[in-house]
């Protein structure tokens, strides 16, 4: 016969039912407006506006982070020293450069949401394995 864990009012768990409540546990945990905001940086890049012609190879639209930033930011730098990334420059890895703040900050915005978002699946998995190896007995702990 298995192991059999308890979990606040949830009885006679197997290890793998007890992993999967201790998983909704720390997701209910570290969700809060951190996650709120990087939801909001991610889709205020996303490029759902419409726009002039472009050239070949080029997103297509624009986002509102790019629309706010270029209008808040107008300082432009010298020489294109800025790197960003685009959907498509992203496809192709390719990194490109403006001279333009706004440009950076816009096309910047998305990726810190990003970053955000995978530091909390990050922290949700660690802190789920930690606590469940913490609960069960060493045959069923995870590496």
């Amino acid at each position: 016969m298995s192991n059999r864990y308890r979990y606040y009012t949830h009885q006679d768990l197997t290890p793998t039912e007890l992993f999967f409540f201790i998983m909704i546990d720390q997701t209910r945990k570290q969700l809060g407006i951190n996650d709120v905001e990087s939801v909001i940086l991610i889709l205020s890049g996303l490029p759902l506006l419409p726009t002039r012609q472009k050239f070949a190879g080029a997103t297509k639209g624009t986002s509102i982070a790019s629309l706010v930033s270029r209008t808040l930011f107008k300082y432009q730098f010298k020489k294109n020293i800025l790197p960003t990334l685009t959907l498509n420059s992203m496809k192709s890895l390719k990194i490109l450069f403006t001279r333009r703040l706004g440009v950076f900050i816009g096309r910047t915005i998305p990726g810190v949401g990003w970053v955000l978002l995978a530091h909390d699946v990050f922290l949700i998995g660690e802190y789920s394995v930690l606590k469940y190896n913490s609960m069960v007995k060493a045959e069923d702990r995870i590496l």
